[in-house]
């Protein structure tokens, strides 16, 4: 098991902010946003029953990996796919950090 976690969001423009607010609260200290454009074709748009924004905000959040699920349920509960931010979110292990002993 690593020490960390990076959890990794891509939502709708405009969401961004709302993520971070429901990391933070659940133990995030930050979070890096990076803003983007999806390329989603029609299919998949008929496939999730879903409008898709083109414009999207990918925010990377490194999280120790104790709090990596709290954090990820609370961004998803906040800006999931159900939701208005169409979020999806994933977690990768982080092998080593800068400040990695």
């Amino acid at each position: 098991m690593t020490d960390f976690e990076l959890i990794v969001c891509i939502v709708n423009a405009g969401f961004s902010q709302n993520v971070m607010e429901a990391a933070r609260e659940a133990g995030a200290k930050g979070g890096t946003i990076i803003r983007g454009r999806g390329s989603a074709n029609p299919e998949s748009e008929e496939f999730f029953g879903l409008s898709i924004q083109p414009d999207k905000e990918m925010i990377l959040i490194l999280v120790s990996s104790d709090i990596k699920d709290a954090v990820l349920k609370a961004v998803y509960s906040k800006c999931g796919l159900p939701t208005e931010g169409q979020g999806i979110a994933f977690t990768l292990p982080v092998e080593r950090t800068s400040f990695s002993k």
